[in-house]
């Protein structure tokens, strides 16, 4: 009886991945020597995903290597692509750019593709909590890691992509909000924020580079013993300001996509002044230089303006996605959050430049 009920669990968990990737979990398993049973599927949803739902698949291994192994598994990831989301980013140009990053081993490999979704090698490290982006050790590891992923050389062209981006997404965002909608966010004067900001921004002395645009902590993976990151996702990417992926970074502090209300911000962790230049300075100098003071300080200036352009794109963001998306997560209010934001701190971070 117990038995019949465990199958009749691990069944239904299968059962919430398509057809197609199921079809290609029990191919890949069949050639793999080390699963015992590839008939023997379990599937277990992973929490903190909200453009895509995302999934373990795990069968027992056919041999343990050693005594304590017996509870192991063979183990991949699996990426169902969620409804809609093609309005935010070309879903090929992102595979590109994983296979890319997966031959320069930046990134877990490709294992397979089906129509809505993907089968990833399922990395052995646990992923940050939100709690791990206040540690001073792992910030300065992840301030390290990021100036290395900016500095990849990728594929395509490397024209800044923002401000096209927002535009795009008002665009799409007017077309698919009701009026009352569109009046409570002020879409009709996004426009011109948007030039105000593309205006403000390009006079600073930008450096480009290669960005993740998403860089909260469920995209960032540790080995605990070598303590090793990687960055993960990276359906966001593109070239454009470094300042504006550290400022996403830090914006993402305010958030807990793990707790009860996943949508909820708490603008009061954004990082303090001296957490903000401690990991710049460990950004700046891990190519092995000490930094000067006025390049970490025009560096955090430039940062503290690109915030208001993360707080537009993920507004922006929200608002498209309460509309395309049906997983369960509150894009409004988490839009409505994020556009409080930016008219709070709008006039105070573009005052330090005289505007």
């Amino acid at each position: 009886m117990v038995a019949s009920e465990t199958s009749r669990r691990a069944e239904a968990a299968e059962r919430s991945i398509p057809e197609e990737a199921r079809r290609l979990l029990h191919e890949l398993a069949a050639g793999w020597d080390d699963v015992a049973d590839c008939r023997a599927l379990e599937v277990v949803p992973l929490k903190g995903a909200m453009t895509n739902e995302v999934y373990q698949a795990r069968w027992p291994l056919a041999a343990p290597a050693a005594a304590g192994e017996a509870a192991r598994r063979r183990k991949v990831l699996v990426r169902v692509y969620g409804e809609g989301v093609e309005v935010f980013f070309d879903r090929e140009a992102e595979v590109r750019t994983f296979e890319c990053m997966s031959r320069h081993g930046h990134g877990p490999c490709l294992l397979g593709r089906f129509p809505n979704g993907r089968v990833e090698e399922f990395i052995h490290a646990r992923t940050l909590s939100a709690a791990d982006l206040r540690d001073p050790e792992i910030s300065a590891i992840i301030a390290s890691k990021l100036k290395e992923f900016h500095n990849l050389e990728m594929p395509g062209p490397k024209s800044v992509l923002i401000w096209d981006r927002l535009r795009n997404w008002l665009k799409t965002a007017n077309n698919l909000c009701p009026s009352d909608e569109a009046k409570e966010f002020c879409l009709g004067s996004m426009e011109k924020e948007i030039a105000v900001l593309e205006n403000e921004l390009s006079e600073d002395c930008q450096c480009i580079g290669f960005c993740h645009n998403d860089l909260q902590y469920g995209n960032i993976m540790i080995d605990e013993e070598t303590k090793s990151l990687t960055i993960i996702d990276y359906e966001y990417a593109s070239f454009g300001p470094v300042a504006y992926d550290i400022a996403n970074h830090f914006c993402e502090m305010a958030a807990d996509y793990h707790s009860e209300r996943p949508h909820i911000l708490d603008y009061t962790k954004y990082p303090d002044s001296d957490e903000r230049k401690q990991f710049v300075q460990s950004y700046l100098s891990s190519s092995g230089e000490e930094p000067d003071e006025e390049n970490v300080n025009n560096l955090i200036k430039s940062i503290e303006k690109y915030t208001l352009a993360s707080h537009l794109v993920w507004g922006l963001w929200g608002i498209i996605s309460e509309h395309v998306n049906d997983i369960d997560f509150d894009y409004m209010e988490y839009a409505r959050q994020r556009f409080q934001q930016y008219w709070l701190k709008k006039h105070s971070i573009l005052s330090m430049s005289g505007r």
